[in-house]
């Protein structure tokens, strides 16, 4: 389907918006569900107004669940009711992906139960109808075919009149990988490479291998490659052949995902000479070289397909989505040794982001235009904790605890001279970020130069893997001077190598890099405040900053997902809204309450860790 093909006549439609008053104007709400990371975003007369994943308010990680409470904070935010919805934009063609599970079903040599659980998921009631019953909805339903939403949602953001156009993720609906372009108003794709051929498939495989949950864990293996050499890359280069032009075929020798739940088959431990790593268990040079090796064939690929890309649409300006669009070291290469200018990597390049692809695809069949052109200049979409509620949370219980309401300078003043004294911070301010990086509003923040820091939050806050890496917040006006950027990067969606004169040991990696969120007034008022005392009394204009979670969890979403992580990590100071609080001034019942919320399920549908979900 193309962007020209809509599925509904909206004619009467387009009369009924031109006739009413401008308030609440055309509302589109787009929808991402079922697969994993479910979504909704609204857009207002072509406006992002709101978007959140689901999985922050089920607490579910990677919630797959129709997304319901995502749905509600959409309304919300817009003012609006579901009478006052146009339009809702689903994020894959059900008919393609239909067809394509008729495909994997028919499979010789398939095992019985996962042919019947196969078949059990594609007689389940179709979207359409789950929307129509879950949301209360009787309006038109726009499809979008997937990798046509991914490509939505990198172009329409991206403030370019025209682009070059790349998508590339496990699957979507059939294909794995598009070549399009953008122009005006318009969207196109030229050439595509179909399942079960995938490139994130072949990293996803590795990742498996390496003992990570796949679909989840493919950063991991992107931060553990700089600690390796690519002494593997020949060997791994077996299990994809890089074809003419724009395709690519998987060695499916190697690959186990079409008949079992798994990844990979014996033959890839056999060509790598071990066994896989088990989970959790100790990482030794061996991962780290395959690590590397499978990074440095994912960039290969992913810059010759780039500049063949080039010699199709020779536009200056590229867009990237989906999945592996969040391979920021991959991202960096293409732009530093492709042919193209620019690079607008969609935020939230995964499958939460289909949703705004969705909704803009939507207006433009409804309306005949684009939505608002201006490039995306931040993501705080979510919802946000009011002062006024935090402070009965806090006053309703015996926590001890600083008020700062009127009084943010003073605030910033006491946070900037705790982070001077070594304190992990818990900074819960505002809209929440969409997508899976922390931008200053749900953020975990530290002092960069000191180099205990990054172990001591690996081991005690985020209870992950000392390995991984924590990125830099900086002021856009300084980041310059240390850093090898040249331009914004608000949503850290690529690395450059340190070069700053000040030892910032807790956000440098291994190989001098770093991946850079840019601050400005403008976006964030109160975190750039932060950073320019931090600057003014220190000479860095910089702060470690990572997600406010702990591992397994989602980012925090309101004042008590914020309480209950600050009780169950060890970060020193929790900073939500206008209130402070040290762990000094914990009441006594809030570590029990943290720890039954903390072992209670949500209500979603979490992605299993052995295989890309399929179906």
């Amino acid at each position: 389907m193309s962007i020209k093909e809509p599925s509904h006549d909206f004619s009467q439609l387009r009369s009924r918006v031109e006739r009413r008053p401008k308030h609440p104007g055309l509302n589109i709400i787009g929808v991402s569900a079922g697969y994993h990371d479910s979504a909704c975003c609204l857009l207002q007369d072509g406006v992002l107004v709101a978007a959140v994943q689901e999985e922050r308010f089920s607490r579910v990680k990677n919630d797959k669940a129709f997304p319901r409470k995502a749905f509600r904070y959409c309304l919300e935010a817009g003012g609006i009711s579901i009478a006052d919805v146009d339009s809702i934009a689903y994020y894959e063609d059900p008919t393609q992906k239909l067809g394509r599970q008729l495909w994997m079903g028919m499979m010789p040599g398939l095992p019985a139960e996962r042919r019947g659980s196969i078949f059990d998921r594609m007689v389940k009631t179709q979207p359409q109808q789950v929307i129509r019953r879950l949301f209360g909805y009787e309006g038109p339903i726009e499809i979008v075919d997937h990798h046509l939403s991914h490509a939505a949602s990198a172009y329409y953001y991206s403030g370019f009149d025209d682009a070059a156009i790349l998508t590339v993720d496990g699957v979507g609906d059939w294909p794995t990988t598009t070549y399009g372009w953008g122009k005006g108003i318009d969207v196109g794709r030229f050439e595509q490479v179909d399942f079960p051929d995938s490139l994130g498939f072949f990293y996803s495989a590795i990742t498996g291998y390496l003992g990570f949950e796949v679909n989840e864990g493919e950063y991991k293996v992107m931060g553990l490659a700089p600690y390796g050499e690519p002494i593997y890359a020949d060997q791994i280069r077996n299990l994809i052949e890089v074809t003419s032009e724009g395709q690519y075929r998987l060695n499916m020798k190697y690959f186990a995902f079409l008949t079992e739940d798994s990844m990979y088959t014996e033959e890839l431990a056999t060509l790598l000479g071990k066994p896989p790593r088990e989970p959790e268990s100790e990482m030794n040079q061996f991962h780290m070289d395959v690590a590397k090796s499978v990074q440095v064939v994912l960039e290969e690929v992913m810059l010759e397909k780039a500049r063949y890309l080039h010699s199709k649409v020779p536009s200056e300006n590229l867009c990237m989505a989906g999945g592996v669009a969040l391979n920021v070291v991959a991202n960096g290469r293409c732009l530093r040794e492709g042919p193209f200018k620019r690079l607008f990597v969609q935020p939230a390049a995964g499958d939460a982001g289909t949703s705004l692809g969705a909704a803009a695809v939507a207006h433009v069949r409804i309306t005949r235009e684009a939505p608002v052109k201006e490039k995306m200049s931040h993501v705080y979409l979510g919802p946000a904790n009011t002062s006024e509620d935090a402070c009965q949370i806090l006053q309703t219980s015996s926590a001890k605890f600083k008020d700062f309401r009127g009084k943010e300078d003073e605030l910033i003043r006491y946070v900037v001279d705790r982070l001077i004294e070594g304190k992990v911070i818990g900074w819960s301010q505002g809209r929440m970020e969409f997508g899976p990086r922390s931008l200053g509003c749900r953020s975990i923040l530290a002092d960069p130069r000191r180099p205990e820091m990054r172990d001591r939050i690996n081991a005690l806050v985020k209870m992950r893997e000392a390995f991984r890496p924590f990125a830099p917040a900086v002021l856009q006006s300084k980041a310059h001077e240390h850093f090898d950027i040249d331009h914004p990067s608000p949503f850290m969606l690529e690395t450059c190598q340190v070069i700053s004169p000040i030892d910032l040991s807790a956000i440098t990696h291994i190989d001098g890099s770093a991946r850079v969120q840019t601050v400005t007034r403008e976006t964030n008022p109160r975190f750039a405040a932060l950073l320019e005392e931090f600057d003014r009394r220190t000479g860095c204009p910089i702060l470690l900053n990572t997600s406010f979670n702990v591992r397994g969890e989602p980012i925090v979403c309101t004042t008590v997902d914020a309480i209950m992580c600050f009780v169950r990590s060890q970060i020193d100071l929790l900073v939500v809204e206008d209130f402070v609080l040290d762990r000094a001034g914990i009441p006594p019942l809030w570590d029990l309450q943290a720890q039954q919320r903390f072992e209670k399920p949500g209500d979603g549908e979490a992605v299993g860790h052995l295989v890309y979900t399929l179906l």
